[in-house]
């Protein structure tokens, strides 16, 4: 795995690196297999990698935007999928 230590390279993955990499750590956890220490700074990197996909997820949803159609049925405009 990659340096579970510094989890510095953590910021410049796509979200499909890091949600590779998050269910890579989840199969390596369920296995049991990995002394303790291994499994503490592996789930600590985990931890990161979900962060960092919650992160990139919420950008993604605030960049969905609903096309407003006019009465004619031509589109006018856009507004946020899910206004506040």
């Amino acid at each position: 795995m990659a340096d579970v230590q510094n989890n510095s390279d953590i910021a410049a993955m796509s979200f499909e690196q890091a949600l590779d990499q998050l269910e890579k750590i989840v199969d390596d956890l369920e296995r049991g297999d990995v002394p303790l220490e291994q499994s503490i700074r592996i789930y600590e990197r985990g931890e990161a990698l979900k962060k960092h996909c919650d992160t990139l997820l919420r950008a993604a949803e605030d960049k969905v935007e609903k096309i407003r159609v006019g009465r004619n049925g031509e589109p006018v405009g856009t507004e946020p999928l899910d206004p506040e």
